[in-house]
Parts: C-alpha cells; sequence; structure tokens
C-alpha cells in the first residue's frame, strides 16, 4: 500500500500542476510516481531532471542502450516500477529482457549500471578505466550523473511503496 497519497489534476497544488501540465504537453505521462513527487513541487521538478539528462546519454549512447543502462539499475536496485517500465520499452521494441543479446558497448553501460545499482564504491580501476577509453570526460558525467537520478527514481518507489501503474502490469516479470 502506498504511503503517500497519489494526488491527481483536482488534489494536486498548482505550482505541481503547472509542472505536471508542461509535462503531459510535452508528450509525457503523469505517473504514479509522479503524482506522488506532485506533493511538492521541488521534488517533482528535481526528478523529472531525468528527461533532459536521457535527452543528453541518448545522445551518445543511443536510445537502446540508454534504456538498458536503466534497466540494469532497476533491475539491480530491484525497484518493481522502474524495472518493470524499462521490461516494457524492451518488449515493445521485440526483445526479450531476461535474454538480451549484449554487445562489448552494451555490457559496459550495464555493468556500470549494475555497479551504481548495487554499490557505488564497487566502481573499480578496471570499469571506470574502461568508461574512460570509451567516453569522455564529460560523457561519464552525463552518465554518472543520469545513473544516479535513475537510482533516486528506484529509492523514491521503493521508500514509498508507490504503486505499479495499471498499464505497466502486462510487463511485470513473474
Amino acid at each position: 500500500m502506498a504511503r503517500i497519497p497519489i494526488l491527481d489534476e483536482t488534489t494536486a497544488p498548482p505550482a505541481s500542476l503547472a509542472v505536471a501540465t508542461t509535462h503531459e504537453a510535452a508528450g509525457s505521462r503523469m505517473t504514479n510516481m509522479k503524482w506522488t513527487l506532485a506533493h511538492a513541487p521541488e521534488a517533482l521538478r528535481a526528478l523529472l531532471e531525468w528527461y533532459p539528462l536521457h535527452e543528453r546519454v541518448a545522445a551518445f549512447l543511443g536510445d537502446r542502450r540508454a534504456t538498458l543502462f536503466c534497466h540494469a539499475i532497476s533491475t539491480e536496485a530491484d525497484c518493481l516500477i522502474c524495472s518493470t517500465f524499462f521490461r516494457r520499452i524492451i518488449m515493445d521494441a521485440g526483445e526479450d529482457p531476461d535474454a538480451l543479446g549484449l554487445d562489448d558497448d552494451d555490457e559496459l553501460v550495464v555493468a556500470f549500471g549494475m555497479r551504481l545499482a548495487h554499490d557505488a564504491h564497487d566502481v573499480d580501476d578496471e570499469l571506470y578505466g574502461r568508461l574512460a577509453a570509451r567516453y569522455s570526460d564529460e560523457q561519464v558525467v552525463l552518465l554518472t550523473a543520469f545513473g544516479a537520478i535513475m537510482l533516486a527514481t528506484n529509492v523514491f518507489n521503493d521508500a514509498l511503496r508507490v504503486p505499479l501503474d495499471a498499464h505497466l502490469e502486462p510487463y511485470r516479470a513473474r
């Protein structure tokens, strides 16, 4: 059961409703997580920074690899909402999230995402060296910040027991 009530268009504070309206106008959905964040417009705005970071990261990783990175983080963190969200993207693209075909670059970003989620202290010199050999300093910074905000969404959903959105239920791992 959710620890914090999920707001909507009729119950959200005006500042959060303005953020939600802008978010939806850009083609995004207001999810249970976002309506829960709407209790505090600053919190909603902070975690919506995921979108501009995603755009920057997808520019050099590509959409699929950015999704694999997020899926790795969310699966390793055992976040039902986030892992299911990325399972949906993977499945809708025609892939099996439980049997992904990964190339060397995919494996690198997946390993980095999993280490961030498991224990950021475990990003050892070998893994960092492979990242630094493949990506610029700016790209490593963007990828790490994006991973951190991805983890923040996982933590938020799990700590407050935000319920899975109904549209994600068919994609849930069994």
